[in-house]
């Protein structure tokens, strides 16, 4: 079993109200080889929303204490991501994954770059909380770029 993003499923979960929808994510959820989450939407936010960015770091960064996430009307959002990311690795250990596909550049799912923190639209390496939390639970985390590979090994 894996975790995916429930905007990468379908669903219309993302801050905007829209879905970010993968067919190959779709087909192992309807398989049922797949479950799953939207670490925002367990954290309590609402869809749709305002767009949030880490600021002064990354998710490993917001584990730590040491950055804080922020939505774009300058609330400290962090608290709500933290539980998110939380909630949805309780999911994750309920259903013994040991991997999930996450969303790339959000400050909750990307795994390998994540917006600036500035609201321009720029990106940044780095991963969003719950990757982080993820990855130090020992779940391997890939996006929707990592994906082909992904879905050969579940085809099977």
């Amino acid at each position: 079993m894996i975790v995916v993003s429930a905007c990468m499923a379908g669903l219309a979960v993302r801050y905007d109200g829209n879905s970010a929808r993968v067919e190959g994510i779709a087909r192992l959820v309807r398989e049922g080889k797949a479950v799953l989450v939207c670490p925002e939407q367990l954290g309590g936010f609402p869809t749709p929303r305002p767009p949030a960015e880490i600021q002064n770091g990354d998710g490993y960064d917001v584990l730590d204490g040491k950055a804080k996430v922020i939505n774009q009307q300058g609330e400290d959002v962090t608290e709500d991501f933290i539980q998110g990311a939380q909630q949805a690795l309780e999911v994750a250990q309920a259903a013994g994954a040991m991997k999930a596909v996450l969303k790339e550049n959000s400050p909750s799912c990307g795994s390998h770059f994540i917006y600036s923190g500035k609201f321009n639209g720029e990106k940044a390496k780095g991963v969003g909380v719950t990757t982080a939390l993820f990855e130090r639970n020992g779940i391997e985390v890939l996006s929707e770029d990592d994906l082909e590979e992904l879905l050969q090994e579940y085809e099977k």
